[in-house]
């Protein structure tokens, strides 16, 4: 079975369900489909301005004790994936992005590599695991997903518009699973949205038949 994964290397949440959908694909007769797409801020530049002013209060209340609860490490990234600046009091993304073009299409092609899942983990997990200048570090996390990043590069140059669009592809059938936000999960042409519907995908794939995989 086949699960489609809409994921942003931006997004807390998604981080923080990473480790037990690729611990599903271990576990289970099962492939996630690693399909990411431009986190929010680049989507729909002006988003955080549109929201209730007691949204950031409590998102930033909720991810850390989230990660609390789940065990996982968790420290605000620096530098951010994003680029943003305030500008007469408001907040916009900056045109400057030298982070997440590069990040996303490398997600593309971890994903051709047969890596994607594990490339997600180990990057997200860099990230958002409190190591500054995660940039700096990118190779030896590429290294523990089983990938080689001086390859993975030369692959992105020599095919830097095919992997955008695939991005824009993937970002259209993420709105057709029926949710625009991170992480998405879509089994059967039905959506799941959130890291806290991680145990409903898998019951609706239990229900399908998704069998354990056998120990050799």
């Amino acid at each position: 079975m086949e699960v489609d994964l809409f994921w942003s290397f931006r997004s807390p949440w998604s981080y923080l369900a990473t480790k037990r959908l690729r611990a599903m694909q271990d576990d289970y007769q099962m492939s996630v489909q690693f399909r990411p797409v431009y986190p929010i801020a680049i989507r729909t530049e002006d988003f955080f301005n549109q929201v209730n002013p007691l949204w950031l209060s409590y998102f930033m209340t909720d991810v850390f004790r989230v990660a609390e609860f789940l065990d996982l490490p968790f420290v605000w990234p620096s530098p951010d994936p994003v680029n943003q600046i305030t500008e007469n009091g408001k907040m916009r993304t900056s045109k400057d992005q030298p982070h997440i073009y590069r990040l996303t299409k490398l997600g593309i092609v971890a994903q051709k590599l047969g890596r994607g899942i594990e490339f997600a983990d180990e990057v997200s997990s860099l990230i958002w695991g409190g190591t500054k200048n995660w940039h700096n570090h990118l190779d030896q996390a590429t290294e523990k997903a089983g990938l080689d990043l001086a390859e993975m590069d030369k692959l992105l140059l020599a095919d830097s518009e095919k992997l955008e669009a695939q991005i824009q592809s993937n970002q259209l059938d993420h709105e057709k699973a029926g949710h625009w936000g991170v992480p998405t999960f879509a089994f059967n042409g039905e959506g799941f949205f959130g890291q806290d519907r991680l145990d409903v995908l898998l019951w609706r794939m239990k229900q399908e038949g998704l069998q354990e995989r056998k120990l050799s």
